[in-house]
């Protein structure tokens, strides 16, 4: 009761000061759980705001991958070929080796399953358009991309997803509408728009020459133009069951683009994309068990017979580095915050201990131990610092949501680790800060204090 008594009296003489120390530990609480809060969460959010811009595994047939690392080729260029610098295709040959699209909605059965927020097959082809183009010719050859647009797929389980191209190309402008899937509309480059010389609305003749020598002909209406700015802009997109149709190739694709929510590689992921069979036991279960973009892959692999799933490396890459950096960033405003806070709660205890003095030689006088007069002092910091601890995890909180609101556009998750973990980093930085303190006291002699000296 002696020390409460002590606690209470010091609280009413020296309000000023305690509230500095209770504003500082606030600031600090504040900063700290905003940006821990964000830490913590930021992985899935810079993943899901990166992941907009693209696939980052591809699927294609194991034939096709092997020639790939063989010559280094790009996976982009596959097998609608690549565009000079005129914007015309600079090959014409077609896909030899393909995967099943209806393996394709096994992808939505991996361990990962929920990692997988969108995919969609793709047949690269190339057809020949009937008319005159823009330049005079009578018969142009063009890519073709047949592939899901907006498809609702009904999985085993029972449940549907929705999946294609239009929820991985938020980058392209798009004037008109997006095509239907299992229809004859289209949507076409605005670079081979130009020079065909088409506009929404239009229709073009497909004339193709299949492998088994047929000249099949299908008709297509123009319902949308996009303008992806590189050379995706040179082709025309149609439903992948018009495609097939057209090249007489049922059910086939050679490229799967998938879009995953994958963690940042570490050395542990590296060595698995290398060779999964160089995997312990031990390290296999925590590698498969972990969303890298290698183990995704993997089970991909595991669920379509013949394909091989890679990562695109530059964003996989580019997530990696991006989060590294924010985290870092994020974690040094933390410790700069605290290591202030620990200067201010220091000078602030010094300055007390300081107008304190004579109070405090009495109680050592009157037989306080140098233990109880520190504890008392350290109570009373503590207190003070507990009530500012606890509103600053509240405005942290709130700072933490407006964060995630105006970057990511979405609230963070606040886990309950980020609190603990701020209040035991804010008690070790009190403690430390108390330090100099405690051996102020520890030094006070009270004969010379009282007397003046």
């Amino acid at each position: 009761m002696f020390f409460l008594r002590m606690i209470f009296r010091s609280f009413s003489r020296q309000l000023k000061r305690r509230l500095l120390i209770a504003v500082t530990v606030c600031l600090s609480a504040t900063v700290s759980v905003a940006m821990l809060g964000v830490v913590f969460d930021v992985g899935d959010k810079l993943n899901a705001e990166l992941s907009t811009y693209g696939s980052n595994i591809t699927v294609q047939p194991k034939s096709d991958a092997v020639i790939s690392d063989l010559y280094s080729t790009d996976d982009a260029a596959g097998a609608a070929g690549t565009s000079d610098s005129s914007g015309a295709s600079a090959t014409t040959s077609d896909p030899t080796s393909f995967l099943k699209e209806s393996d394709a909605k096994n992808i939505k059965t991996i361990f990962w399953a929920f990692n997988i927020t969108n995919f969609a097959p793709q047949l690269n082809i190339h057809a020949n358009v009937e008319g005159p183009d823009a330049n005079g010719h009578n018969q142009t050859t063009i890519p073709i991309v047949g592939t899901w647009f907006n498809k609702t797929l009904k999985l085993d389980t029972g449940e549907s997803t929705v999946v294609g191209v239009q929820g991985m190309r938020s980058w392209w402008t798009v004037q008109g509408a997006w095509p239907k899937d299992d229809s004859t509309q289209a949507m076409i480059g605005v670079n081979l728009a130009d020079k065909l010389g088409v506009r929404i609305g239009d229709s073009l003749v497909l004339d193709k020459a299949t492998v088994s020598g047929k000249n099949n002909v299908q008709k297509v209406t123009i319902v949308g133009t996009y303008d992806s700015g590189d050379d995706a802009a040179n082709s025309l997109y149609m439903a992948s069951s018009v495609a097939q149709s057209l090249a007489d190739l049922p059910d086939s694709v050679d490229k799967i683009e998938v879009k995953a929510l994958t963690t940042p590689e570490n050395d542990l992921a590296r060595k698995a994309a290398k060779n999964p069979a160089a995997l312990t036991s031990e390290e296999w279960e925590t590698w498969y068990c972990t969303a890298y973009a290698s183990s995704i892959a993997y089970q991909i692999e595991e669920v379509i017979p013949g394909a091989v799933a890679k990562q695109v490396r530059q964003v996989a890459a580019l997530q990696g580095d991006v989060m590294n950096k924010t985290r870092a960033v994020m974690i040094l405003m933390t410790a700069l915050s605290l290591i202030a806070a620990a200067i201010a709660v220091a000078n602030l205890m010094a300055a007390s201990i300081g107008e304190r003095g004579s109070e405090l030689a009495l109680l050592k006088a009157i037989g306080a131990t140098d233990g109880a007069v520190s504890r008392l002092m350290l109570a009373e910091t503590a207190v003070i610092s507990l009530v500012g601890a606890i509103i600053g995890a509240g405005l942290g909180s709130g700072v933490a949501q407006i964060v995630g609101q105006v970057v990511f556009g979405s609230g963070i998750t606040m886990r309950p680790m980020v609190f603990v973990l701020v209040f035991v980093l804010l008690a070790i930085t009190i403690l430390i800060a108390s330090v100099s303190s405690i051996r102020s006291i520890l030094r006070l002699r009270p004969a010379e204090v009282l007397h003046g000296r």
